[in-house]
């Protein structure tokens, strides 16, 4: 009877020790999915800002070196902020493919 219970213990042990590990790797991805979160925040932001700040730019100094009926500004800062957000689109699509093969990896 003895090295039956001393199986079964050992093999609660390691479930024990199994469960452990999954705990910590799962408190280790949240913490590291609020930085991450944060991190893809900031560059989305600065993905479509700075297209549609140069765009801007280019604009105003178009506007005084070669005035037009239509608005150099205007024109180039919509085509900015379409340029960023077609810019943070790819971006933030290819980090939730990332995201999704890395889960799968864990998870076989």
């Amino acid at each position: 009877m003895e090295p039956k219970n001393k199986k079964k213990e050992s093999e609660f042990l390691k479930e024990v020790g199994n469960k452990e590990r999954q705990m910590v790797r799962a408190q280790k991805e949240e913490k590291r999915s609020v930085w991450a979160g944060l991190g893809t925040f900031g560059m989305v932001g600065w993905s479509v800002a700075v297209p549609t700040v140069l765009g801007t730019v280019l604009g105003l100094w178009l506007d005084g070196q070669f005035p037009q009926s239509f608005s150099w500004t205007l024109t180039l800062l919509v085509a900015g902020l379409f340029m960023g957000c077609a810019i943070a689109w790819q971006w933030v699509a290819k980090e939730n493919k990332a995201m999704h093969e890395h889960k799968e990896d864990n998870n076989e």
